[in-house]
């Protein structure tokens, strides 16, 4: 570990609000210090209130916000004295403590005050930094951690034993600080929590936890528990296992009572893990830090039986609350990670961000886990402690705040011709509603056109049936499994007349725009089947179905069978709670199909300019792909969960239609 301070940089952050900015991102962009959210800083300084008065203000990161990316306003400001007067409290309640450190702030806009606030007012330096540094953790999960800690460091840490965060480790840090810090102290460890530093300067306080961490590194290398031996493993497990993906990840949305994305990983580290011998002992412990277990859950599941995992949670809960004198509601009772040899590492969450939180933090555990088994063996801590921050109202608070999740969150989606006009948009819209979104184009920028871990671009010819079901396993293996299909790939080549269509012309035609979507039903049933709410599937057709116009016989043929195709589908998938309807768009030009090229000869061919070709409808309007993309997004939601077989036009009125 080095540091990253630069001293150039840091001459662009003035002040000490932001300085404490610059050296809270410098410890977040380490994983090894910090995860999503992990981690807290602070800053004492003094200001002067409105009344003219000078008060001493603790700046503290606020709940909800990620070091690597906090700004000023992600510091809630709080007064010292009164956090020092509340750590003479006998006791004060995890409600209460969030009151007074809210009702104490001198800003009503800042986010709630991290509950370390206490912790950060009591440790009399200006500057202080906690992190949950890998290494630390990784030495304080064994047997004897606490007197490896002390041979490490001697006496330039305080030790604190573990104790839940909140308010009484605070206590136990003021009385442990006063009674034994000294003027080479320059940190504290929390056992199997993590570890702070502090100084006068952002940073000497940066770089004294730069240098325990280090320490404890230079500890791990010197008792051969650093360097991990890992066994290269095919890492191409989930190909061709799209089927069985797609049915725990509809076994696990059962339980949960929700849609969840299953996101599989098959990298050497994730697969060396979950094929070691022990794996039954080192995965079933507990987490690294209690922390990490309203991501995770205390316990990964090994293998696939749901049913048991689900029964073994309800009987830690019983277990767990069985002398408790609250009354406490059970959590749902759903792995957060699956470890299974042929699947690999699979992590659930109602959106893949989360899942994606839940790989990041696993991995880290796992090289935890192996160190600490090199180095005595890893020891997590019992599971009354880790529950307790599981149900620790103030943990799941966090979880809370992000509000109602959109329509579609925990769904997949798929979408073919999805590098412009009606496409794009539909991956536009389905993104916006919280879906993932598998996107299919023949052209490759589709793969960087989305910045979005809920997006998945794939260069595919659709046309090639090995390149197409290669890009379904690749798309089921990121997000477990195909709620709705979108087929919008298609082509209009053009005006031309019967008596100059060409065989070779026809057949392309008839390719892209009918026999693939056939290939692509029959490739996606098994896995619509499985739909925690249903497959749905839009069909994005043409006016021309209904009322075709001479110079298209190919392009209008194709959209009449695909029509057809559509219909059939509906009759024969319904039993399967697959519902199938069609979209019938008009002179929707801002598509891929209308080349100026085309757009001319069509308008030429009526006799009207472009612009009045454009809006030759009964409502005189234009129709762009985001109407189209809109509606073809409320057709996989709620407002037609009793629609099947139905085809709706969105032309603007056509009287040849109407």
């Amino acid at each position: 570990m080095k540091s990253l301070w630069n001293q150039e940089e840091s001459l662009e952050y003035k002040g000490e609000i932001a300085l404490r900015v610059y050296t809270s991102r410098l410890l977040g962009r380490d994983p090894s210090l910090v995860l999503h959210g992990g981690g807290n800083t602070s800053v004492k300084v003094s200001e002067t209130n409105i009344l003219g008065e000078q008060e001493d203000i603790l700046y503290v990161k606020g709940s909800g916000w990620d070091l690597i990316s906090i700004e000023a306003e992600g510091f809630s400001p709080v007064r010292m004295s009164h956090l020092l007067e509340l750590a003479k409290l006998p006791r004060l309640s995890d409600l209460q403590m969030v009151n007074e450190l809210r009702t104490h702030m001198t800003k009503a806009s800042a986010p709630t005050p991290s509950v370390e606030a206490i912790l950060h007012a009591i440790i009399p330096y200006k500057y202080v930094d906690h992190t949950h540094a890998d290494a630390i953790v990784t030495i304080t999960n064994t047997e004897g951690g606490l007197d490896r800690i002390k041979e490490i460091y001697g006496n330039r840490v305080i030790i604190i034993p573990y104790v839940m965060p909140g308010f009484d480790l605070a206590r136990l840090c003021a009385e442990r600080f006063a009674a034994e810090a000294t003027d080479k102290t320059v940190g504290m460890v929390l056992l199997n929590h993590g570890i702070f530093s502090f100084a006068d300067t952002a940073i000497t306080s940066y770089e004294n936890m730069i240098d325990l961490v280090n320490e404890a590194e230079a500890y791990l290398i010197q008792n051969n528990a650093w360097n991990i031996n890992r066994t290269e493993v095919d890492t191409n497990l989930s190909t061709g296992n799209r089927g069985d993906i797609a049915r725990l990840r509809a076994e696990a949305s059962e339980y949960f009572s929700k849609p969840l994305i299953l996101s599989c990983h098959t990298d050497t580290n994730s697969l060396d893990f979950i094929r070691r011998k022990n794996i039954e002992k080192i995965s079933q412990q507990g987490p690294a830090t209690p922390d990490h277990v309203i991501r995770t859950k205390r316990l990964p599941l090994l293998g696939r039986d749901i049913y048991t995992y689900a029964e073994d949670y309800k009987t830690y809960f019983s277990e767990q609350t069985a002398n408790k004198t609250e009354k406490m509601t059970i959590l749902d009772q759903v792995p957060r990670l699956i470890l299974d040899s042929e699947l690999g590492m699979c992590t659930l969450g109602q959106t893949i961000k989360d899942a994606d939180i839940v790989a990041d933090i696993y991995s880290h555990t796992i090289d935890i886990i192996l160190r600490a088994e090199m180095l005595g063996g890893y020891k997590a801590l019992p599971a009354n402690d880790i529950f307790d921050v599981e149900y620790w109202e103030l943990e799941q608070a966090k979880l809370k705040r992000a509000g109602n999740p959109p329509a579609y969150a925990g769904e997949v989606a798929l979408v073919t011709g999805a590098a412009s006009g009606i496409g794009k948009a539909c991956v536009t819209s389905l993104l916006k509603h919280g879906a993932a979104v598998i996107a299919l184009d023949i052209n490759t920028d589709i793969e960087t056109m989305f910045d979005s871990p809920a997006y998945l671009g794939i260069g595919c010819d659709i046309t090639d049936i090995d390149k197409l079901n290669e890009s379904l396993d690749k798309g089921v293996a990121r997000f477990g499994g195909l709620d709705m299909l979108i087929l919008n790939a298609g082509m209009f080549p053009g005006g031309k007349r019967i008596e100059s269509l060409d065989d070779d012309e026809w057949h392309k035609v008839m390719k892209i725009n009918l026999d693939i979507n056939l290939t692509l039903l029959r490739e996606c049933h098994p896995l619509l089947k499985l739909a925690p709410n249903g497959g749905r599937v839009v069909f994005i057709g043409s006016k021309n179905v209904p009322a075709p116009g001479p110079g298209a016989a190919a392009y209008s043929t194709s959209k009449a069978a695909l029509n057809q195709l559509a219909r059939v589908a509906a009759l024969e998938w319904g039993q399967d709670n697959i519902r199938i309807n069609t979209l019938h768009p008009d002179a929707v030009f801002d598509t891929g199909i209308w080349t100026e090229e085309v757009l001319q000869s069509r308008a030429k061919h009526y006799g009207l300019t472009v612009q009045e070709y454009k809006t030759k409808n009964i409502l005189k309007t234009e129709i762009c792909s985001s109407d189209v993309a809109e509606l073809a997004c409320a057709m996989c939601g709620p407002l037609f969960s009793k629609t099947t077989g139905a085809q709706v036009p969105i032309d603007g009125g056509n009287d040849r239609v109407i």
